[in-house]
């Protein structure tokens, strides 16, 4: 799914992946998650590669840039019943700064537009859960290793 751009500063582009887009996508994860992964398994980086090939390969992926410069990676899919988002990953330095916060709400309004429930999840002992309970999201269930939560659509946003 193609995001639209939020103005004034950021910008998302489809990832294609080039062995460059690759890179730069699989670091944003690494920076992002990875020491929420150490804390429960280690880092494998040859198994963190090719977990991470696969996913670019099952989703569509784009890189999030702020004026021009690549910042992070989301994937946003839009499947029948909802909207997926997932592999929302801001490199060092831009987290903590709001950014994170005014792209969600950024596809959350899509969403709504839309008029779909958007869903997520995330490693059970990531803060990140603290976010998204900010922007409405409840708990949907649980696997051993993650947090499946769900935003329910907005009544009459269409």
């Amino acid at each position: 799914m193609k995001v639209p751009d939020l103005p004034p500063n950021l910008a998302f582009q489809l990832l294609t992946p080039t062995a460059e887009e690759f890179e730069f996508s699989f670091q944003a994860k690494k920076q992002a998650i990875g020491p929420h992964i150490i804390k429960q398994w280690g880092w494998d980086e040859k198994y963190q590669r090719e977990v991470h090939a696969q996913r670019l390969r099952e989703k569509p992926f784009c890189q999030i840039e702020l004026n021009g410069r690549p910042i992070g990676t989301l994937s946003l899919q839009m499947l029948p019943e909802y909207m997926r988002f997932g592999e929302f990953y801001l490199i060092d330095g831009f987290r903590g700064l709001g950014i994170g916060s005014k792209i969600l709400a950024h596809c959350l309004e899509i969403a709504d537009d839309e008029d779909v429930s958007v869903r997520l999840e995330y490693l059970l002992w990531n803060p990140v859960g603290s976010l998204y309970r900010r922007y409405g999201f409840l708990e949907a269930g649980r696997t051993p290793t993650h947090l499946l939560m769900e935003r329910p659509k907005r009544l009459g946003s269409r």
